[in-house]
């Protein structure tokens, strides 16, 4: 299955949350986009099922020989998540991703900071939350995202992404209540091939959505 873009990727991602009984279970739910490619498509979601959207900035951890491949990541005020499975491989530690979890870090308050602008992060205590990327290649991310999640006490959490790798599913599974995933392609290799129009999102954009959503409650 390819989108055309993001944006279709969502609304075909609010058509599956709303099926029953899935739909049903959805009680005071919130959605929280991962900025920046997760933005317009848990806008699509959030505009259909009429809920408040935020976002949840995590940030990958890239291996030092190629930034692109994450072998960490971080969300909230948790400490760095690692892939050990990676780490082996590539005989890295912790320690030798210090400085790199570091500047991640720093980027992290930096966006939070602005596209909140000042505002509140949403209450997820008791409340179904509904986290929103783009794709996932090795599900990293999303993992530390989840993580952060779950330290705020929600009722449920679910994943729901348009595509992800077989690798990936099976990876975020334990960290969630619910996982959506409309495709498993084999073999993956990365999550834009699987759109027709994978355009960079910016910084504006994102803060675009937000401004436009339902304030978060």
């Amino acid at each position: 299955m390819r989108f055309r873009d993001r944006r279709q990727a969502g609304r075909k991602l609010a058509e599956r949350l709303r099926e029953p009984p899935r739909g049903e279970r959805l009680r005071n739910p919130v959605v929280l986009a991962l900025p920046r490619g997760g933005a317009p498509v848990a806008d699509e979601v959030a505009q259909a099922l009429q809920v408040p959207l935020d976002v949840l900035v995590a940030r990958k951890i890239g291996a030092p020989f190629n930034p692109e491949l994450g072998v960490g990541a971080l969300a909230g005020d948790d400490p760095p998540l690692y892939d050990e499975g990676a780490l082996a491989l590539l005989d890295l530690t912790p320690a030798q991703l210090a400085p790199r979890a570091r500047e991640e870090r720093t980027e992290l308050r930096r966006r939070e900071q602005l596209y909140r602008r000042g505002r509140p992060s949403a209450d997820l205590r008791d409340r179904t939350v509904i986290v929103v990327d783009d794709g996932l290649a090795t599900g990293v991310t999303a993992r530390a995202a989840l993580r952060s999640v779950r330290h705020r006490e929600p009722a449920r959490v679910i994943l729901a992404v348009p595509v992800c790798s077989r690798e990936a599913a099976a990876a975020v599974r334990p960290e969630v209540d619910d996982l959506v995933c409309l495709d498993q392609p084999d073999p993956f290799q990365a999550v834009g091939l699987w759109y027709e129009d994978f355009a960079q999102v910016r910084d504006d954009e994102v803060i675009d959505v937000l401004r436009a959503s339902l304030v978060p409650r």
